[in-house]
C-alpha cells in the first residue's frame, strides 16, 4: 500500500519538544519500516506554524487533493491531522467512499469495527476540547495583559499579533517603518481632503507603492488602515486600548476626524457609528459615538 504521511506542527507548539516536524518525520518514516512492512511511502506532507483547528492548511488540501494517489493516511497523533471534530468526520467520510486507511503511529484503533470508530471519535471530541480549552485561556491571559499592562514603553508590548503595514517587531516592542509610515499620512491626509479609497488607491498604485505583502492598493486594505488605532498610537485588544509607545504616524485628534469623515459618508444607517479613541488620565478607550454625536470630540 502506497502511504500518505502527514506532520503539522503550530506556530505555538515549535517550541514543544516531540512536535517538530523533523522529528514527526522520523517516527512515521520508522512506523512505515518496521511496524507496517507492507506500506511504501508515497509522499510526505509538511504543514509548518498551521493549526489543526481548520483546513485552512497548503499540505494538507495538497494531500487530499492526491487521494486517488495514496491507500493509506499515517499520522503521529490523531490531533495532527484535527483538532476539530466536524472536519476530522468529513475527513474519514472522504476516506471511506475512496476506500482509504487511516492509521495513527501511537495509538492503536481498528478503523474497521464500530468500536474502533468510536474510540477515534471520541479521542477527537477530546482532542478539540483541549484545542477550545487551550484558546479560552490564551484570550483570557491577553485579555488580562491588555487591562493590566503598565503604560510604560518597557513593557508596552504586542499582545501576540503580526505588525501591521507601518510597522515591524523588535524583540517583542513595536517599531516605526518610516517609509511606510509617510504613505499612511499620506493616506490619512487624502481622505481627509475627500478623496475617495477608490481614487486613494489608484493613485498609489499609479505611483508604484505597494502594501507589504507587495499587492496593489484596494479599499478594503485602505479601509483597514484608516480604522486601526495602531496609527494613533494604541493596540486594541478586545475593545481594550492599550499605548504602543512606537512612533504613530497620525494623532490621535486625525484619526478621531477620519473616523468622523467615514462614519458621515456611510450609506447605510448601521455605519454612521464609530469607535473614537478618547485619552484621559494616562490611559484611553473606544467610545461608540453616533453622527451627531461627533462635535464632543
Amino acid at each position: 500500500m502506497k502511504a500518505a504521511l502527514y506532520i503539522r506542527v503550530s506556530t505555538e507548539e515549535q517550541a514543544m519538544e516531540g512536535y517538530s516536524l523533523d522529528a514527526q518525520e522520523k517516527k512515521l518514516l520508522a512506523y512505515c519500516q518496521d511496524v507496517a512492512d507492507d506500506v511504501e511511502v508515497y509522499d510526505i506532507y509538511r504543514d509548518d506554524g498551521y493549526s489543526g483547528r481548520n483546513t485552512n492548511r497548503p499540505a494538507y488540501r495538497k494531500m487530499m487533493e492526491d487521494i486517488d494517489e495514496w491507500d493509506i493516511l499515517v499520522v503521529l497523533k490523531m490531533d495532527r491531522i484535527h483538532r476539530n471534530f466536524r472536519n476530522f468526520i468529513m475527513m474519514m467520510d472522504d476516506l471511506n467512499r475512496k476506500h482509504k486507511d487511516f492509521r495513527s503511529a501511537t495509538e492503536e484503533f481498528d478503523t474497521t469495527t464500530a468500536m474502533g470508530r468510536f474510540v477515534i471519535n471520541l479521542l477527537q471530541g477530546i482532542a478539540q476540547l483541549e484545542s477550545e480549552q487551550t484558546g479560552e485561556r490564551t484570550r483570557f491571559v491577553m485579555e488580562e495583559k491588555a487591562v493590566e499592562l503598565s503604560n510604560t514603553e518597557a513593557e508596552s508590548r504586542t499582545l501576540g499579533f503580526n505588525p501591521p503595514y507601518g510597522f515591524n517587531l523588535d524583540e517583542g516592542l513595536l517599531i516605526p517603518v518610516p517609509e511606510e509610515q509617510e504613505v499612511v499620512r499620506r493616506i490619512y491626509s487624502d481622505y481627509l481632503g475627500n478623496v475617495s479609497l477608490a481614487q486613494l488607491a489608484d493613485g498609489l498604485n499609479r505611483d508604484g507603492l505597494r502594501t507589504r505583502r507587495g499587492t496593489r492598493w484596494d479599499k478594503d486594505n485602505l479601509s483597514t488602515i484608516l480604522h486601526n488605532p495602531i496609527y494613533a498610537g494604541y493596540l486594541k485588544w478586545n475593545g481594550i486600548l492599550c499605548r504602543h509607545y512606537a512612533t504613530a504616524p497620525v494623532s490621535v485628534l486625525t484619526f478621531n476626524e477620519v473616523q468622523t469623515l467615514a462614519a458621515s459618508r456611510s450609506r447605510n444607517p448601521k455605519g454612521r457609528k464609530a469607535d473614537l479613541i478618547r485619552e484621559g488620565d494616562g490611559r484611553a478607550e473606544l467610545v461608540l459615538s453616533s453622527v451627531d454625536e461627533f462635535g464632543d470630540f
